[in-house]
């Protein structure tokens, strides 16, 4: 059992987590680092079987062996020697008293005297031989047990161990499960939003150009001329109107360059300075296109897909074939914009959410309302006829079409609230390692908005902080608001699957506003904090996740696990009654494995006194009068680097005196009595194998 435990805890050791994307959460990292805590975990309890199976020998096996070679050894060679001096007693006295009474009187008193001699001899022997029974008889009945209670104690100690190790692991345990639902949540919520994509996609024209970085790009095919002929090659090409710049990288070719282990060829970039739709009479290919470039003489000649993609690219390139309005992605209704009428609308939502005791409700603005309900409401507020204060009717309009409205108004912008322009910077803020400058780079990023954008984002923050508020009774962490939140406030413009992947910072940037609100809104950035730049995450930074040898580690607060069930017509998921709680009680992605040090609200804040784990008893090492309980809330820019929980001094645990103190002071197995008593005993004497396991089971 123990080599294949070991076996197993090696392959967890050797495991490694490739994630896609450019960037991982901090829940993620420590999902990663995972593994070798387990393997830690595992080779620690193998490591103490192995010095059990080793006391074991030491302090019962052995002493035994001892005990039969020495004690019980000597009492038959005690008993040789009685046997030996018996026989010659009883043969010279049955030759004694075979002699003649007729023999001279002094060979008579030479014969008593030999036999008396004898008989001595025979005496010793049999006192002897008795004592050495006697004293094998007595010596068992603690030279047996004392043995066994060493190793008794042993098995205790072993099993203590498992004791503090599962108490020391539980903190960890509680952190990796916070991290492992803010990550399903994540997923749920991008899971989501790709199958929508696909279906979208699915529906969507072939040939219909969706909103993306570059005005046209796809696969076109080049015409490469030969001296026998010409062939044509697959290329996928970029073209970007405003530079007039043309890329294409053949696909078909084998690579050429090898970096990071990503094979790759070559892409080629050119200046257009024309382009003309190719003459069907003139080729015998369809679909082709002719451009001119800067940088080569003569004409390259493409062929596109379709004739509708081929449209597509001589709109983008300004080409002679006459140009056709794209399909509008988002319609003009008066709901797209953000104006006064979409202001009222919003303040009205919100009011009628607070005022009539909406925050309470479980599940808000998770569970959707109806849908027709929804469409009804939005058409009856954003029509032409409607007016611009029209107040909402609280008899008409139930919770969660409010909320399912407000989410709707704010997904169907022209442009999200925190706009195209600045999404790249707010995810490169949040991918950053420093906890305190993602802070303090949203914070820089939120004062960029434009003025409405702005205030409708505060609007929108200081109610969501408001709900969070109530996260015991409506179950709507920060964690869970950003889920639902951050797809909805930060739309990307280039609908792709790559995108999507993104999703999980654009939750983290909600989170991170909420717990911040105070901060962002009501503070003037600091100007010397500089913008976010592109840059690669390093590998290293995984092992920053939590570690059980890293030092001390602080409970978190409690989590209670809780459903949130949503209608049958939701528009929006839900957990099943199987399935992991929703989230944690804090914000956990934007930091998951601290507190961030910059904030200045806790969505949860707990007195110092009272324990994070109420039903979780803690070792004495744990309980310190000056250790803070709860999350902490400091602008101290060292705070970052805080140790998270406490890990107990291991090598004083193994000693006597500390295992007296732990078994007074903190919770012990139910043998713990036992225990305590034969440690006493141990004490009383030094030379016995009890002290021997102690001394011997230290760690160092």
């Amino acid at each position: 059992l123990s080599a294949a435990v070991q076996k197993f805890s090696q392959s967890l050791q050797e495991f490694q987590f490739e994630c896609i994307g450019d960037a991982e959460t901090d829940d993620e990292v420590n999902i990663a680092q995972s593994f070798k805590e387990f393997s830690q975990l595992l080779n620690t309890m193998e490591e103490e079987r192995r010095r059990l199976i080793q006391n074991a020998d030491d302090v019962l096996i052995t002493p035994l062996e001892r005990f039969r070679k020495e004690q019980i050894g000597a009492a038959k060679e005690g008993k040789k020697k009685f046997d030996k001096e018996a026989e010659k007693y009883y043969s010279s006295l049955e030759k004694h008293l075979n002699l003649s009474s007729r023999k001279k009187e002094s060979a008579l008193q030479e014969a008593d005297a030999q036999i008396d001699k004898e008989r001595q001899l025979f005496y010793d022997a049999s006192l002897e031989y008795v004592f050495k029974i006697q004293e094998v008889q007595e010596k068992k009945k603690f030279e047996f047990v004392e043995p066994l209670l060493a190793f008794l104690q042993g098995l205790f100690t072993f099993y203590h161990e498992g004791y503090e190790l599962a108490h020391e692991f539980e903190p960890y345990k509680q952190q990796l499960q916070f991290n492992l639902q803010n990550t399903r949540n994540n997923f749920l919520s991008t899971k989501q939003e790709v199958e929508k994509l696909m279906n979208r996609v699915r529906s969507a024209d072939q040939d219909q150009k969706p909103p993306g970085h570059w005005t046209m790009e796809g696969y076109l095919y080049v015409q490469e001329k030969r001296p026998l002929g010409c062939t044509w090659t697959r290329h996928y090409c970029t073209y970007e109107k405003d530079s007039k710049v043309f890329s294409m990288c053949n696909t078909e070719a084998k690579p050429t360059a090898k970096q990071n282990s990503v094979v790759s060829n070559p892409t080629e970039k050119f200046r257009l300075k024309s382009c003309i739709r190719r003459k069907t009479d003139s080729i015998d290919k369809r679909f082709c296109f002719d451009i001119e470039v800067v940088e080569r003489h003569g004409i390259i000649t493409l062929q596109a897909l379709s004739e509708s993609n081929r449209r597509l690219w001589l709109e983008a390139m300004d080409g002679k074939e006459p140009i056709y309005n794209l399909p509008a992605i988002l319609s003009k209704k008066e709901e797209t914009y953000l104006n006064e009428a979409g202001f009222n609308f919003v303040r009205k939502c919100i009011q009628l959410v607070e005022v009539r005791a909406g925050l309470n409700t479980m599940g808000l603005y998770r569970v959707g309302g109806i849908n027709s309900k929804v469409q009804k409401l939005m058409t009856t507020v954003f029509s032409p006829k409607a007016a611009s204060d029209m107040d909402l009717d609280p008899d008409t309009w139930d919770n969660k079409t409010i909320t399912s409205g407000l989410k709707n108004y704010l997904r169907c912008l022209s442009e999200p609230l925190m706009t195209y322009k600045l999404h790249s910077d707010f995810l490169l803020a949040v991918k950053s390692d420093d906890q305190n400058y993602r802070v303090c780079a949203v914070h820089a990023l939120v004062h960029k908005l434009p003025d409405k954008n702005k205030e409708m984002l505060e609007i929108l923050i200081k109610h969501l902080l408001n709900v969070s508020t109530h996260s015991e009774s409506n179950m709507m962490t920060v964690s869970n608001l950003g889920v639902i939140f951050g797809p909805t406030l930060m739309r990307s413009q280039e609908e792709t699957v790559a995108a999507m992947m993104n999703i999980k910072f654009q939750n983290i940037v909600v989170e991170i506003l909420i717990e911040n609100f105070e901060k962002i809104f009501h503070q003037a950035p600091d100007p010397n904090v500089p913008l976010p730049q592109p840059q690669s995450r390093p590998g290293s930074r995984r092992s920053r996740a939590i570690c059980l040898s890293s030092g001390p580690r602080k409970p978190k607060s409690l989590y209670t696990p809780s459903l949130c069930l949503a209608d049958a017509d939701s528009d929006t998921f839900s957990s099943s009654s199987g399935s992991t709680p929703i989230g944690s009680m804090d914000s956990l992605s934007s930091h998951s494995s601290e507190q961030n040090s910059s904030s200045k609200t806790c969505s949860s804040p707990q007195t110092k006194d009272k324990p994070p784990f109420p039903g979780l008893r803690r070792t004495p090492s744990s309980l310190s009068s000056s250790e803070p309980q709860g999350p902490i809330c400091t602008s101290s820019p060292d705070s970052s680097s805080r140790e998270d929980a406490g890990r107990m001094d291991w090598e004083d645990s193994c000693g006597v005196n500390s295992v007296l103190k732990a078994a007074r002071s903190s919770p012990a197995p139910t043998k713990a009595p036992h225990t305590e008593a034969g440690i006493k005993s141990a004490q009383l004497n030094r030379s016995n194998p009890i002290s021997k396991i102690l001394t011997h089971h230290r760690r160092s």
